[in-house]
């Protein structure tokens, strides 16, 4: 039997919000998301993506079905408001059931769809069945790194209104290649930081740490949400919240790098900027205490 653990709100918008040239939920055993409150409940409005879990004359929760539970790489269920697994309610019961067939964990969202609704409306919807071209083009949005004050996307994403104005993005860090007028200007309501770095092994983000993680830090004390985004959101804007979060939370080049591929498992800053960040952390720290030669890096 699969083990059962609670998740925040934030895990389950990361999930849904996994991308590669189309949105991850277009793959057929990427994420079972299951809504196991009242069938009218879920009917009125319910988390995107998500099946409506079925009960059997006495109350017992089914299988979903089409979806082959044992086969899906995540497997997530809410209710209304569960907040820890001592409350034995319908979310609770019905990731028991689920645990029994699949292979990996299954979470149970805290707060259930209160909470992600209360924080994600955009991500609300009544639409039950969709196709795969549906699921391809669904708008993905930049993940949430520190939950409703960090956030990490690529650079389509950083000029989209709609997504700025959804998030209630106040600042945008924004790292490429092109040169900057200035390195620091208004557009429309958010403050832009321009970083005319290019994604090479060459190239020299350590400079810049300290000036990025204090225009973060500047922001995000006083409650403002900051977007980091570069290209294609993989490389040079990983590099620099890794830099952030080793700054900000004192952590490890290591402990920064698994919370990050936590948040974004497709983040891979280049050869050169990890040794920069190893670089960094002897500046953090006060030591080297990451192997950077260890494979995952």
């Amino acid at each position: 039997m699969a083990e059962i653990i609670m998740c925040e709100p934030f895990e389950l918008y990361n999930m849904l919000n996994q991308c590669g040239c189309v949105s991850r939920l277009a793959e057929i055993n990427y994420l079972c998301l299951i809504d196991a409150r009242e069938t009218e409940d879920y009917r009125i409005s319910h988390i995107i993506t998500a099946k409506s879990a079925k009960t059997d004359s006495e109350g017992t929760f089914l299988l979903p079905e089409a979806v082959e539970v044992d086969s899906m790489q995540h497997v997530m269920v809410y209710d209304s408001n569960t907040r820890c697994l001592q409350e034995q309610g319908r979310a609770v019961q019905c990731a028991q059931a689920l645990a029994k067939v699949s292979l990996y964990p299954v979470h149970i969202v805290r707060g259930g769809f209160e909470s992600f609704s209360a924080l994600y409306p955009s991500l609300r919807t009544e639409k039950i069945i969709y196709t795969i071209t549906e699921l391809e083009n669904l708008k993905t949005y930049p993940v949430e790194v520190i939950a409703g004050l960090l956030y990490m996307g690529n650079q389509k994403q950083g000029t989209d209104y709609c997504i700025l104005k959804t998030l209630k993005i106040s600042a945008v860090i924004s790292i490429s290649e092109s040169d900057a007028l200035e390195s620091r200007s208004v557009k429309g309501n958010q403050t832009i930081l321009s970083i005319p770095v290019a994604d090479s092994v060459m190239s020299d983000l350590y400079s810049s740490f300290e000036r990025i993680c204090s225009f973060i830090g500047s922001h995000i004390n006083m409650g403002s949400r900051v977007l980091i985004v570069s290209r294609q959101g993989r490389s040079r804007c990983s590099a620099v919240t890794i830099a952030f979060l080793m700054h900000h939370l004192k952590y490890t080049l290591e402990e920064a790098w698994k919370y990050m591929l936590k948040c974004k498992p497709t983040m891979r800053p280049n050869t050169g900027f990890v040794q920069q960040l190893s670089d960094w952390e002897l500046h953090i720290v006060g030591e080297k205490k990451t192997d950077i030669s260890e494979p995952h890096f």
